[in-house]
């Protein structure tokens, strides 16, 4: 396979481990393990990596791959991010469950169906996903994804409808931002999945 048409990260490479070019790796797959699955991984520039070994590290792997043999080798490598073509990862995950490149690109309806923006980045900065859309001309609007701020996701029809109030775009009616219980059963975020695995 070439350099992926539809890029899905999968790893980003972080620092050297010993001297024969061992690399740690932070995974975004549900099974950090699982990143030796996928066959090749590429760069952005469209180089390919093979892993040749595996094995867990604290949070993190420790990865050899196919041609890196030394720690100057290895050290080179330091921030590269690693992908996968989306056609590699499997489609067999819970109705609530989705892949952050599968919702980059969807329009953004509200509750009267009317298109009132676009979803162009899915964030976690440690309190649970969440979807970066333009919505009426403002670029970087923030919205929770949960269900009661995206009541429906409709991959393929091409959409995701947002509940304004409880998104945070409008006060609802008496005035109060959304509560606690506003959010899914569990009390977290549902979906989208990290690439490769469940969350």
């Amino acid at each position: 396979m070439s350099k992926p048409q539809n890029p899905v990260q999968m790893a980003v490479i972080g620092a050297a481990h010993g001297i024969k070019g061992e690399l740690r790796v932070k995974t975004f797959t549900g099974e950090p393990l699982a990143l030796a699955d996928y066959g090749p991984l590429y760069a952005r520039d469209g180089r390919a990596f093979q892993i040749i070994d595996i094995r867990p590290a604290n949070t993190v792997v420790v990865v050899r791959f196919k041609g890196i043999a030394d720690r100057n080798a290895a050290e080179a490598l330091a921030g590269t991010e690693l992908f996968v073509d989306r056609s590699m990862l499997p489609d067999d995950g819970e109705e609530d469950e989705f892949y952050h490149a599968d919702l980059v690109g969807l329009e953004v309806r509200d509750d009267t169906d009317a298109v009132v923006g676009k979803v162009v980045a899915v964030h976690n900065f440690g309190g649970g996903d969440i979807l970066d859309v333009t919505l009426g001309g403002r670029k970087g609007v923030l919205i929770p994804f949960t269900q009661a701020a995206v009541p429906q996701v409709v991959v393929a029809e091409g959409f995701v409808r947002v509940d304004p109030a409880a998104a945070g775009l409008v006060e609802d009616e008496d005035g109060e931002a959304p509560r606690e219980e506003d959010f899914d059963a569990k009390g977290r975020p549902r979906g989208p999945r990290d690439a490769g695995g469940n969350r």
